[in-house]
């Protein structure tokens, strides 16, 4: 059974345009999306593989932190932030906006990006240091490798 459509409809300049229907029942996309992972994704596991290979020990997820940490060393006092360029609103090719629904998602985003950034503030205000590693840096792995052995130096 085949859901996909088109359809026309006005644009937001009121111009027609030619605009795709979800392929997915609502339902159906719902599943979809819960499956979409807050912990333990592909970039922090890639970020864990580098730090373990580091020998520094660590924990992962604190909740009695703001914004619960990707990466917290709770001996030299710092946490790692894994940030997705998608949901981190960062201005790179993987943090691009989708064209559906562009108000609710600038919002979406806009309103992650100013939570993070109050959350670290919280978090240096209580004594940690903090760094951000966003997904599109993970393409150079000796580049963070380094990064992160200059951020975990006892300083």
């Amino acid at each position: 059974m085949v859901r996909y459509r088109n359809v026309w409809s006005k644009g937001s300049d009121n111009n027609n345009c030619l605009s795709m229907v979800d392929t997915l029942t609502r339902p159906e996309r719902s599943a979809r999306m819960s499956l979409i992972r807050a912990k333990n994704t592909g970039p922090e596991r890639q970020i864990q593989k580098i730090v373990s290979g580091l020998s520094y020990r660590y924990q992962r997820h604190i909740s009695d932190l703001p914004s619960k940490p990707d990466f917290v060393f709770p001996r030299i006092k710092k946490v790692v932030f894994v940030n997705g360029c998608f949901w981190h609103g960062h201005r790179c090719s993987l943090g691009r906006i989708p064209k559906s629904r562009v108000g609710f998602w600038t919002n979406k985003i806009d309103s992650n990006r100013e939570r993070g950034v109050r959350n670290r503030r919280k978090l240096r205000r209580m004594g940690w240091k903090v760094l951000v590693i966003r997904e599109c840096q993970l393409f150079d792995q000796a580049k963070i490798k380094t990064k992160l052995i200059q951020f975990l130096k006892k300083s």
